[in-house]
């Protein structure tokens, strides 16, 4: 028989459609996309119960790696993020610090956050460029794991984190059944409300303006 991507990947959500708000199709159709990515991330980074949490980027996707991050266990979660609307949702999702500083003062003031300013456990990078590679780097104690989702613009260039032996993994996040079993749960189970990452709404004769409110950070997705 052929194996299949679905076999491992689709999980049957119970019910209808009419059987949900539209607030939780909203959270549901999160699974598909941005939150299991956010989990991914933070899967990917080893974080465990305790952990001290750096994310990078307060887009969607980062935003789903703060309630990850969450799930699995996070003692703090810090968000790096400049925007205050998703600050604001990055706290309801389990953020307990917000740091809106950039390039050297955002580290220094992450390390600050951290036991003895030893830096991070547990990195989640969601951006995808080389400077927020650089500074997950940065910002994790040594030993750390940093989980990269975001989609690479650049190869890392920097030799820091072979310094301080941090671990780099990550990629597409193929979420197979029992990560989505476990999202799937949360939503259901009201734990979790990921669906509020959408801000705004469009009809399909005006996906143009969609991009453009993204683009304009008018919009979260």
């Amino acid at each position: 028989m052929k194996y299949e991507s679905a076999d491992s990947g689709l999980v049957k959500i119970p019910g209808t459609p009419a059987s949900y708000t539209d607030d939780q199709l909203a959270s549901l159709q999160t699974l598909s996309d941005v939150m299991a990515t956010g989990f991914h991330a933070a899967k990917s980074a080893e974080v465990k119960p305790g952990d001290t949490v750096a994310v990078i980027g307060d887009g969607a996707v980062g935003l789903c790696g703060v309630i990850g991050a969450k799930l699995l266990g996070a003692e703090k979660i810090i968000l790096l993020s400049h925007h205050e609307d998703r600050a604001s949702l990055g706290k309801e999702f389990g953020a307990d610090e917000i740091v809106a500083e950039k390039g050297e003062d955002a580290v220094k003031h992450v390390l600050a956050l951290t036991k003895e300013n030893a830096g991070a456990d547990a990195g989640l990078e969601c951006v995808g460029a080389d400077s927020s590679i650089e500074q997950a780097g940065q910002i994790a104690r040594p030993g750390a794991v940093i989980g990269r989702v975001g989609v690479p613009h650049a190869e890392p260039k920097s030799n820091l984190l072979f310094w301080k032996n941090i671990g780099l993994r990550g990629g597409i996040a193929s979420v197979t059944k029992p990560d989505k079993e476990v999202l799937l749960k949360a939503v259901l189970d009201g734990q979790i409300n990921p669906g509020k990452v959408f801000t705004k709404s469009f009809d399909l004769d005006h996906v143009a303006d969609a991009y453009a409110a993204m683009d304009q950070r008018q919009a979260i997705k």
